[in-house]
């Protein structure tokens, strides 16, 4: 029996998924059999992308949410032309292989996310569609849409249960986002088994109620209704659109489609042949005809190479007309920074009292200057964090080129809408909150580290010093666990000084996210940091105060505001005639990369009695000070009461720190 085109591609996605999976005897078949059709549509009649330029800067940008369902993607980046050979596909979800188990960023070509923590795909999207509605409004002139395109997803029950969802869609539908389309594979099925044993509520109604438009295709096999409703989705303006799409799962298996069976484990043999069957899909696995390969790269020549020859031509008029925005655009997207960005940052005289919130702030400010790509906000603590930028306006409906997100009380959307930004790119971005409330975020941090996003996080009120507002708001585990995580640079610097030179190491971030911990309380700038802050943050870790002999009695580590009182403990315990260097250790991550000379030089090995001191977890700190050494942390959780009594309750006063050196 003759199939259509479309048919044929359609099935010849749910055929080679269900190959890859079989072969691999692991993965999720269900989700491609059921959305190949609305996959396909939207890869073939809508979306705009280049396989012969992946990077193309006014691409549509589609991410599979649903990233168990990653065969699904990767049978259309084959079939789409990308550079993901069959071999690759044969190679599903083995070791070295480009077609990991979840789609991975910068690993295999076209991938626009990493996906699978489930949620968080659907925020990312926000983000982009955020950082294009930004650039539009920021470089677009009369007659010249340089950037003008949409932003898809599609996701799965799963999904629309996480909370960041929810905070996600709550933002865009604030937002109007009209250029973001999610299409949402609704099969009434989960892991577990029926939706409806977890999952009862009104998509329409509740879409609806956070500002989004609502389309419905009955028939998730019906490509004219999907591509009129994503067509219709295009035309309608001032809001997001989700399009719920009825699908069955697994569909085509006679003994598995509509259960969840067919989610998450291979068919098994016999039932891939009973699939195939009902498919009319005659060919051997992994065999793909000619016809579907020709009809994908006619969608590609439209849609693609056609498109950006247009693009490039309208671009061209642009530089012609807007010669400097056209150099800003270009070195914006590639991020190539201003080669002067820094040259406002201050520097900060010895025996100046300030927080370093305060001084971040500042430093943002300075930035904001000459970097125009600088984007952020916080999640509803700008005034206390310190991190709004002034008079760069505010981004909203009234103001899509205001420079100051308001992400609203929403940690952990704020997170993944950043990753997202920062993979659209163009735009150099960063949210702030209190430091606790990182357990909020930390999901999103771990896949800015995975996916090596230069995103900046700004968490501040820091330690115990909170005071008052007692153990809930008071980091103990935080610090430990943040360095724990790979790829992640967590910074806490010890004054105003080490506070300019952090945010100049998470700006010119390549592939490594930032973690900006900062105080509340004033901190007195060292004497030192004027001239050695730079060096000595970039290195991660330096001798703040120095010892009068060649070789120290002791040595006392520390970070963050706790720096400082390890040097008044110096002063007093050279007053005893013990004689102790002091270092800074702002960023163990970057520390631990440096040659064991420079090792040598901060932390001699001649030297044994150590002492670390850190108002948190004393988790990790042992690495530092060896098995002669001491660490004065918090192994328990903090107390309400003022800060200075908290920190002198707690043994962070000079009296102690001496006690604790002269003890070792």
């Amino acid at each position: 029996m003759t199939q259509t085109p479309d048919q044929l591609a359609i099935n010849a996605i749910r055929t080679l998924s269900i190959d890859a999976i079989e072969k691999a005897n692991s993965g999720h078949p269900g989700l491609p059999m059921g959305a190949a059709p609305m996959a396909y549509t939207l890869w073939t009649k809508h979306l705009r992308h280049n396989p012969q330029n992946p990077n193309w800067y006014n691409r549509d940008r589609f991410v599979l949410s649903a990233g168990h369902g990653s065969m699904l993607l990767y049978s259309l980046l084959h079939l789409g032309g990308y550079d993901l050979p069959m071999s690759e596909i044969k190679n599903f979800r083995q070791w070295d292989s480009l077609t990991p188990g979840h789609p991975e960023y910068g690993h295999t070509v076209g991938v626009e996310a990493t996906t699978g923590p489930l949620g968080q795909g659907i925020a990312m999207t926000v983000g982009m569609a955020m950082a294009e509605t930004h650039l539009a409004a920021k470089y677009n002139k009369p007659g010249h849409n340089i950037v003008d395109h949409y932003t898809y997803a599609i996701c799965g029950d799963g999904d629309l249960m996480e909370g960041v969802a929810a905070e996600a869609i709550s933002l865009a539908g604030h937002l109007q986002l009209e250029k973001l389309i999610v299409l949402y594979d609704s099969n009434d099925i989960s892991l577990d088994g029926d939706l409806g044993m977890a999952f009862s509520e009104n998509i329409q109604k509740r879409f609806e109620s956070y500002g989004w438009n609502y389309l419905r295709v009955d028939d998730g096999n019906d490509v004219v209704d999907l591509e009129s409703k994503i067509e219709k989705a295009k035309e309608l303006n001032g809001k997001p659109t989700l399009i719920e799409v009825k699908t069955v799962i697994g569909f085509g298996s006679p003994n598995k489609s509509g259960k969840s069976d067919s989610h998450g484990a291979p068919l098994g043999t016999n039932e891939v042949a009973l699939t195939k069957a009902a498919y009319k899909w005659e060919h051997e696995p992994f065999t793909i005809p000619q016809e579907v390969y020709d009809t994908f790269k006619e969608a590609a020549m439209r849609q693609g190479t056609e498109e950006e020859v247009a693009w490039n031509a309208s671009f061209k008029a642009y530089q012609e007309e807007y010669p400097e925005l056209a150099a800003e655009f270009e070195n914006a997207m590639a991020g190539d920074l201003p080669a002067d960005f820094a040259k406002d940052v201050p520097v900060y005289e010895a025996g100046q009292s300030v927080a370093t919130r305060s001084s971040s702030g500042e430093v943002i400010n300075a930035l904001a200057k000459n970097l125009p790509t600088f984007f952020g906000g916080s999640a509803d603590l700008a005034s206390s964090n310190k991190t709004m930028m002034k008079g760069e306006g505010d981004f909203g409906p009234d103001n899509y080129a205001g420079r100051n997100i308001w992400f609203g009380v929403r940690e952990f959307a704020m997170g993944a809408a950043l990753n997202g930004m920062a993979l659209h790119g163009g735009v150099n971005v960063y949210g702030s909150t209190f430091f606790v409330f990182s357990d909020y975020v930390r999901p999103a941090i771990r896949l800015s580290a995975l996916m090596g996003l230069p995103v900046t996080y700004v968490f501040t009120h820091d330690s115990i010093a909170v005071g008052e507002d007692g153990p809930t708001h008071e980091p103990i585990e935080h610090l430990a666990s943040l360095r724990a995580m790979p790829n992640l640079n967590v910074i806490r610097p010890a004054d105003a000084n080490e506070s300019a030179e952090a945010w100049k190491q998470a700006v010119v971030a390549v592939d490594t996210p930032t973690v900006l911990v900062l105080s509340r309380q004033n901190l007195p700038v060292l004497s030192s940091t004027a001239d050695m802050a730079a060096e000595g943050v970039a290195r991660g870790g330096y001798v703040v105060a120095k010892a009068q002999k060649e070789t120290p009695d002791a040595i006392i580590i520390a970070a963050g505001s706790e720096v400082s009182l390890a040097v008044e403990a110096q002063k007093a315990l050279a007053t005893e005639g013990i004689d102790v260097s002091v270092v800074s250790m702002p960023s163990t991550h970057n520390f631990d990369k440096q040659d064991a000379a420079y090792k040598e030089s901060v932390l001699p090995k001649a030297v044994t009695k150590r002492l670390a001191v850190e108002m948190g977890a004393t988790l990790g700190w042992h690495k530092y000070t060896g098995l002669d050494g001491d660490v004065l942390g918090i192994d328990t959780f903090g107390a309400s009461a003022p800060g200075e009594l908290v920190m002198e309750k707690y043994g962070f006063t000079v009296e102690n720190v001496v006690a604790k050196v002269k003890a070792l």
